[in-house]
């Protein structure tokens, strides 16, 4: 083959690999939100289905738009629960955590984030932050609940966006479970070879977040979570303060607090235990 025509085909698929790795990262970029959020409208079940009491809540957010949750109050309430869920479904999909917390005493307020669910609006990261602080200020100052007894409890993204509220507020505890450091940290680990963490327009930096809280914090994580790397769970532990626990789960980023089984229960049990029902004693001494 002359070596005319051989260079020529080279640079041909040199070129064509070129416009590949341009169009993948073209991708990325202006379609990125929906590599991150996953929303569902439709609401499968209800707390009813497990046998649960519930409150259907309408409130708004600071921008105007109407969202939508659950209160589900417990009989001997130790506490309640702020539950940021994940990126993907909706509020109907969490009856598992919902029935686990009842067990353990605690009330759980679980809301959806604009676009999910009976939520108005669509998600953006601005958007989650403010539908948290919404659904606290609904907690604070409908139902009149001490920020001290209010546990932000956030599973995967949902542990981002509770952390970021736990640094503006001051609740009795936080509760992250199978949680990134950030979005460029895990979207690099996702796409080592593409230049993900100049092109993303999220932060999420739940990393930044914890470093800054200021109560007891728990990290659970699980080593076979197959989404968000074990280290991930590490380091936000390294990065939070005193009063800090790690609980290892087991099983995959969906199902881990299932697997984990009485494991799971029992360690988020102690940990109310020793750093929050211990700081509500002491709220009640002052």
């Amino acid at each position: 083959m002359p070596g005319g025509k051989m260079w020529s085909i080279t640079g041909q698929i040199v070129l064509i690999v070129v416009i590949v790795y341009a169009g993948v990262v073209a991708i990325l970029g202006i379609f990125q939100s929906r590599f991150i959020y996953f929303p569902s409208r439709p609401l499968d079940a209800t707390p009813e289905d497990v046998n649960l009491l519930y409150e259907d809540v309408q409130f708004e957010s600071e921008d105007c738009l109407r969202l939508s949750g659950w209160f589900i109050p417990a009989q001997q309430e130790r506490g309640t629960i702020l539950f940021c869920h994940g990126n993907a479904g909706n509020i109907s999909h969490r009856l598992d955590s919902i029935a686990i917390f009842h067990r353990l005493g605690m009330s759980t307020f679980i809301f959806d984030y604009r676009g999910y669910g009976k939520s108005e609006g669509k998600p953006t990261e601005k958007g989650t932050y403010r539908d948290a602080k919404a659904a606290w200020q609904f907690l604070v100052e409908k139902k009149q609940i001490a920020p001290e007894k209010i546990v932000i409890f956030g599973r995967s993204l949902g542990g981002a966006i509770g952390a970021w509220l736990a640094r503006k507020h001051r609740p009795g505890a936080l509760i992250m479970e199978s949680t990134f450091t950030s979005i460029r940290d895990i979207a690099s680990d996702v796409y080592p070879y593409l230049p993900v963490r100049h092109l993303t327009r999220f932060d999420y930096d739940a990393a930044r977040y914890v470093s800054a809280v200021s109560c007891p914090v728990m990290i659970a994580h699980s080593r076979n979570d197959d989404l968000i790397p074990f280290a991930h769970g590490e380091r936000l532990f390294k990065a939070a303060g005193e009063g800090k626990a790690f609980l290892e789960m087991t099983g995959s980023h969906n199902d881990g607090f299932i697997a984990t089984g009485a494991a799971y229960v029992d360690g988020l049990d102690a940990f109310l235990a020793h750093n929050f029902d211990d700081k509500k004693r002491d709220q009640r001494r002052k």
